[in-house]
């Protein structure tokens, strides 16, 4: 049976998504942030023949994610997604997403590596010398955007970037960090989904015109470093080669897959 979930289900949600952490990432900072009752967050959850909460299923805007601790109810969570006009995104674990293509048609799908940080290797991540690293303020969301909007690899919308980016930063759900020169933003890094325990590092971008100079790697690690003190642990999807250097010479270590369907 597919019900909506409530304030009253926290407990059993938390309990079932707590095995898993890492990979109910989203899960675990939407519900411990944002409660049940947000006209941009929903859930519902499968339960199974003896009354168990088996699935669930989150809405955050327009994206959904599952996850499931066995058999679920694929057909009635696509039906859920189906009834949705504004939905354009299903991802999460590849073994859970796939359960859903015969009853959804996505226009792209992107396929992730997932990686966790528990502790910066600060002797590889070493920015310039003339960089200034620092955490970006509400007044920087402008210009942190204007360099995002710009890098080919992200899927952005641009009003959407900017309103999550300055909701992150009210809520302190995530954070931002920063390198400028001549008074433009030319590499940042964010979190998201920050919890208790763990966040994710998302929006890792430098200019095109100051590439291959570290800047990606100082700001990332200047990020990480400031929440591994926190004693939080780091997730983050990547899918470039190249970037993966960058994150593993930091210690990021590959822990799974992750895919993205479009609609």
């Amino acid at each position: 049976m597919i019900r909506k979930l409530s304030a009253e289900d926290r407990e059993e949600v938390l309990a079932m998504l707590g095995k898993e952490p890492a990979r109910n990432l989203f899960f675990i900072s939407d519900v411990e942030n944002f409660g049940f009752d947000q006209h941009f967050q929903e859930l519902w959850g499968d339960f199974g023949a003896e009354g168990t909460l088996t699935a669930v299923l989150l809405r955050y805007e327009s994206g959904y994610l599952p996850y499931a601790q066995g058999p679920f109810d694929a057909a009635g969570f696509a039906e859920i997604m189906l009834r949705d006009p504004h939905m354009e995104m299903l991802s999460g674990s590849s073994e859970f997403v796939e359960l859903f293509f015969p009853f959804l048609e996505f226009r792209k799908r992107k396929q992730m590596f997932f990686a966790e940080l528990k502790e910066v290797n600060r002797e590889s991540a070493a920015a310039p010398g003339d960089a200034v690293i620092r955490r970006a303020e509400l007044e920087d969301v402008e210009a942190v955007c204007s360099l995002t909007d710009i890098i080919e690899e992200f899927e952005v919308n641009p009003e959407r970037s900017r309103s999550s980016l300055r909701r992150a930063l009210e809520t302190g759900t995530g954070r931002t960090y920063l390198v400028e020169r001549e008074g433009k933003v030319i590499a940042t890094a964010s979190t998201t989904a920050e919890n208790s325990m763990s966040a994710m590092v998302i929006s890792v971008a430098t200019h095109p015109d100051y590439r291959g100079q570290g800047l990606a790697s100082g700001v990332v690690s200047a990020l990480c470093s400031e929440l591994n003190t926190e004693g939080k642990s780091l997730c983050l999807f990547y899918d470039n080669p190249k970037a993966a250097s960058i994150y593993k010479r930091i210690g990021f270590r590959d822990i799974g897959d992750w895919t993205m369907n479009y609609r």
